[in-house]
């Protein structure tokens, strides 16, 4: 369960304990409709997408039953859209990172990863190096044939780091920001880090700021938490009282949760 609080300040509230979008048996009209959108939604990295640009050939063999899911997510990555707007005009490795955030919704956990996509399209080409997502195990094993693909880097996952959490923050901009109007997308976001095998921080998308806590060297720091009194129902308040404390970080959520318990309101955390 993600924390609500959290999923608003790091803008992925929209994604927060929202249950996949899955095209089951008996299916509707609306429902499938509702497939389509988000499967553009999401391997189009939140494009806006230009009628003339629908793959309508391919929505009608989804809506008929003739191809799954999976299929219509294929043949949208596949396609000379996805190849225009993500392959021919960006270096390899960020078509690499966005492939893992589009087709796999997390971001690359480490150089390997980058690497061992790099020689498969060497070797064997486009259409091998998008296939290579759609038929692997993970694909299969989180999305199968039937769900359209989202973003599970905001969770933890079984047989991932954590680290991967901060990664898919620096491919994730905002629910409102697309892929290509991010403006790094002429360069890679993770490259370095990948390289150096470190963690790196987490910027809000709307502001940003890095936050506080997100990268080694934080936990010896010192947090000013700005909260204000709670209202015991005694006397009719006007304007609260606002006070501070200043703690640990091994000492900040136990100190949160006893302002909670209290009643108090949080309004502020920053480093001292």
């Amino acid at each position: 369960m993600t924390s609500s609080m959290a999923a608003v300040q790091l803008g992925f509230e929209p994604f927060a304990n929202v249950s996949p979008l899955e095209l089951r048996a008996n299916w509707s009209e609306a429902d499938v409709k509702s497939v389509i959108s988000a499967a553009y939604r999401q391997v189009l990295g939140n494009e806006h997408l230009m009628q003339v640009e629908r793959l309508i050939s391919d929505e009608s063999l989804l809506t008929s039953g003739n191809i799954t899911v999976q299929g219509f997510v294929r043949a949208l990555a596949q396609s000379e859209l996805y190849r225009t707007k993500f392959f021919s005009s960006t270096p390899q490795v960020r078509f690499i990172e966005l492939n893992y955030k589009h087709l796999l919704g997390r971001a690359p956990k480490d150089e390997s990863e980058i690497r061992y996509h790099v020689d498969l399209y060497i070797e064997k080409g486009y259409e091998a190096e998008i296939n290579s997502y759609i038929d692997s195990q993970e694909y299969q094993e989180n999305f199968g044939e039937a769900i359209v693909p989202y973003y599970r880097g905001f969770e933890t996952q079984r047989g991932h780091t954590t680290v991967e959490f901060n990664r898919m923050f620096q491919l994730y901009r905002g629910y409102a920001n697309s892929d290509r109007a991010q403006g790094k997308n002429k360069s890679t976001w993770l490259t370095s880090d990948l390289a150096r095998n470190l963690a790196n921080p987490i910027r809000t998308p709307h502001f940003g700021q890095g936050l506080a806590g997100t990268t080694s060297g934080d936990r010896g720091q010192l947090y000013r938490v700005r909260f204000t009194q709670a209202d015991r129902g005694r006397t009719t308040q006007i304007r609260r009282s606002m006070s501070e404390c200043l703690v640990s970080y091994d000492q900040l959520s136990p100190t949160l949760q006893k302002l909670n318990q209290r009643g108090s309101r949080i309004t502020q955390i920053s480093p001292a």
